[in-house]
Order: C-alpha cells, then structure tokens, then sequence
C-alpha cells in the first residue's frame, strides 16, 4: 500500500490492484499539489461526510472513471440521485469489498453536502488492505469510543484531525492517539485556512513524550507501507 496525502484530509490509497481516494478535496485545496486533471485512476472513493471540503471532487472523479463511492445511507443516497454508483453503509457496519474491508466508526461532527442538504451522521473510517490497517478519523471531536476502536482494530497508521475550531486540536489529538494506540499517528486537517492552523512540531512532541510515533507528511508526499 501506497498513501499519499494531498492536504487537508484527502488521502490516496495505492493498492495491488485498486486506487481508492479519501475525502478527495482537491479543487479550490491551496494546499493541494496537484489538480483533479491530474488523478489517472480511481476505483472506489471513500466520503466520511458531505461538507465541501471533503466532498472535493467526488463527482468528477466518480463520473471520470466509473468508480464507487462507498458513504454512510444518507449520502449515498443524495450521490446516487446523481447517476453514481454508490454502496451505502452505516456507523458500525462493513463490507468486504474486492480490495479489502472498510468499516465506518463514530464521528462527532455534523454532514451537509455543498448546496445544504443534510445528509445524515459523520463518520470515521478503518480500512484493512494489503495487510495494513488505517484509520481515517475524518472531522471529529475527542470521545471516549476512540479506545473500542483501538481495542478491536490493530492500527497500523491512525490519521487526525488536529486543526482545533471544527475539529479536535493539537491536546485532544494526542489524548486520543493514546486511546486508539496507532503504530504511528498522522496529523491531517491543519493550515490550510487560516482558522485551523495548528504547530504540527509541537503535535508530534506531545505524542511523541507519550511513547508514540508520530510522521508528519506533507502534501504530496507520500508513505510506502
């Protein structure tokens, strides 16, 4: 498996056989390094929520290449309205899909989609492929479920937020990668506006002084596992 971040909190997965995207936000992303143009494969795309700045490029990228957008009912079903295939699910439940398993875990957020639809609860996601384990909190705050997670999931990369406003900061991120207990934590959802900046240094101190490892990825860079 191949990641590669491409700001904000849109990751590209680069498995054996399949190219999933999660949360591809890329147009109108400053801190995007390439242009949705630019994508030359996409199979299934990965929606912890609507909001715009996560929603990204799904129908673009959808239509382009024919691929599956996988999203909790709510928002498949709004997506689905739209010709796209979609496979719904719903916080707590899974699939075993060609490339792996996806499962959808809490998130304390709200979901909207760019034009003011309510499209239903936010979500985190955890998907096993290629013999890794990511977690992918999306937008949420800090709770205490983060640690049943952790229990019934072995980690290998754990992806948080750390932009504080929508989101948790830089403390409740560290608390949390404590209670989900990651092979390595990865700060995402900072500095790109100015209401989420956020000392990405001082996160990766913190958790590391708790015996954790910590990998600050810039955008367009990415982590070969």
């Amino acid at each position: 498996m191949k990641i590669i971040f491409h700001g904000h909190s849109c990751l590209e997965l680069q498995l054996k056989e399949d190219t999933l995207f999660i949360d591809p936000f890329i147009t109108g992303n400053p801190s995007a390094k390439i242009t949705k143009d630019d994508i030359k494969k996409c199979d299934y795309i990965i929606l912890t929520h609507g909001h715009a700045d996560h929603y990204g490029d799904t129908d673009f990228l959808a239509k382009k290449f024919d691929a599956t957008v996988l999203a909790t009912f709510e928002l498949a079903v709004y997506i689905a309205k739209k010709g796209i295939k979609t496979h719904e699910l719903n916080l707590g439940g899974g699939f075993n899909f060609p490339f792996g398993r996806v499962k959808l875990t809490l998130a304390h957020h709200s979901s909207s989609t760019p034009d003011g639809t309510y499209v239903g609860e936010p979500a985190g996601v955890v998907v096993t492929a290629d013999e890794k384990t990511i977690y992918h909190a999306g937008d949420t705050s800090l709770f205490e479920g983060m640690k049943i997670i952790g229990d019934t999931n072995k980690i290998d990369y754990a992806f948080l937020p750390i932009g504080d406003n929508y989101t948790m900061g830089i403390d409740d991120a560290v608390k949390a990668t404590e209670l989900l207990n990651p092979e390595y934590v990865v700060p995402v959802h900072y500095n790109t506006f100015d209401l989420i900046k956020a000392d990405v240094e001082q996160f990766k101190r913190k958790v590391e002084s708790i015996g954790k490892k910590c990998l600050i990825v810039k955008p367009g860079e990415s982590i070969d596992c």
